[in-house]
Formats: C-alpha cells, structure tokens, sequence
C-alpha cells in the first residue's frame, strides 16, 4: 500500500480542508477523492481544461518539477492566475511535498 502525505487545500474564503493523500497520486486526484470545492477536474488530469489550478507557495516552488510546455499553455487560458500558479493534475504526491498548502483561486470556487 502506498504511503500517504498531508495536503491542505484552502478555498478562497480561507476554508481549510487537510487530507492525506497517496503517493504517485496527483494532486487533483486527491482533492477530487475528498471533495474539495474548488476543484472540478473537468478533463479528468489530462492539462486540458485548467479547472485544477491552484497557487502553490513559493517555500514549495522548489519541490514540484517544472512547468512542462503543456502545462504552461493551458494556464494561459486560466482566469486569475498568478506567477505561482500550477495545474495540480500536473503535480504528483510525493514524500518532499508531505505538509504543501494549495490555495483555490476565487474563480474556481
């Protein structure tokens, strides 16, 4: 069985919603698992739609992989993005990110 590690997803009413979330998952697949408002998904994970967008503080910045090409465009067409805004079906649960706050971006909510 995969280990599991913390996220918390904060509306942007300040809401806070902590979950554990399995390893290897994405991080809109656990928000999703959980229902978390705010992240609907719409493509499924497949960086085609950007309804997954979440803002992910710079402390974590360092921890999560690049921005592919992909990910970058579709956050292009997201409303109120900011430079630290990723696409969390393109960020997977790992041990370095046990802990890692996201923040919804109003729009999404």
């Amino acid at each position: 069985m995969a280990e599991k590690y913390r996220v918390t997803y904060v509306e942007d009413d300040g809401k806070a919603h902590t979950v554990e979330v399995a390893e290897g998952w994405s991080l809109m697949e656990g928000a999703v698992k959980h229902l978390i408002p705010g992240i609907d998904a719409d493509c499924g994970g497949a960086c085609a739609c950007a309804t997954c967008q979440v803002y992910v503080a710079p402390e974590w910045q360092a921890k999560l992989p690049p921005k592919s090409e992909m990910e970058d465009t579709m956050l292009d067409f997201a409303p109120d993005t900011k430079p630290t805004s990723r696409l969390s079906c393109q960020l997977r649960m790992s041990a370095a990110l046990d802990g890692i706050v996201l923040h919804l971006p109003k729009s999404q909510h």
